[in-house]
């Protein structure tokens, strides 16, 4: 008997893996964001979802067990969209002016993209500990990347940060979140608000005039 109760368990973790790239757990989730920036989190029902997505009620039990899980994994797909904004492929890693725009236009960009649903994740951080794990992770960790960076550079002296790099990545953190609301609001605003915020990160780390665009 347990054997077969593990052969089903680890039959089950194998399952959820092999389903975490499937298509239509992409689209639930697509959809879930859609619905929860439009409706809020108490309204947004599974009904909702799984007609925005054109799933079955039954398919969108074969990837979440719950309204609440599908938006827990919306969270850290939105904390991993952020470290991702950070990664500058295509980018010559020493140009370090080049990176700062790459990078900040990333994560304006996400930021944008997201803002209806990271206003919901810091709502739920209140009353649900999982989510309040998850939102911390999505305003520590790239800071705190940042800051891995800042100071990497700046040990090779290719930066001259003008404060601590903590302190430095927190600050363009902030502004960077600043001019993706105003993105959001304006998306026209966009190239501009890249440029502004970068040539801002590239004084605040000591170094030359930031790339034209």
């Amino acid at each position: 008997m347990a054997r077969s109760q593990q052969a089903q368990q680890e039959w089950s973790v194998r399952t959820a893996r092999d389903r975490t790239d499937a298509p239509a757990r992409g689209r639930l989730l697509d959809a879930a964001e859609l619905v929860f920036a439009r409706l809020g989190y108490g309204p947004a029902t599974i009904a909702d979802i799984t007609a925005q997505a054109e799933v079955s009620r039954a398919g969108f039990y074969v990837y979440f067990a719950s309204k609440e899980e599908v938006f827990r994994v919306l969270a850290g797909r939105v904390r991993d969209a952020f470290l991702s904004a950070q990664d500058v492929p295509g980018v010559d890693t020493d140009d370090v002016p080049a990176v700062a725009r790459a990078s900040t236009a990333a994560f304006i960009a996400a930021y944008a993209r997201h803002l209806p649903l990271l206003v919901l994740i810091e709502q739920q951080a209140r009353g649900d500990a999982e989510v309040r794990a998850l939102w911390e992770e999505i305003r520590e960790r790239p800071v705190r990347r940042a800051a891995r960076y800042v100071r990497r550079i700046a040990a090779e002296g290719r930066a001259h940060p003008v404060v601590d790099p903590l302190t430095l990545s927190r600050a363009v953190g902030g502004m960077s979140i600043e001019f993706a609301r105003l993105v959001a609001e304006r998306p026209a605003a966009y190239d501009q608000a890249v440029a502004d915020a970068t040539a801002m990160y590239v004084h605040l780390l000591g170094i030359g005039a930031a790339p034209q665009q």
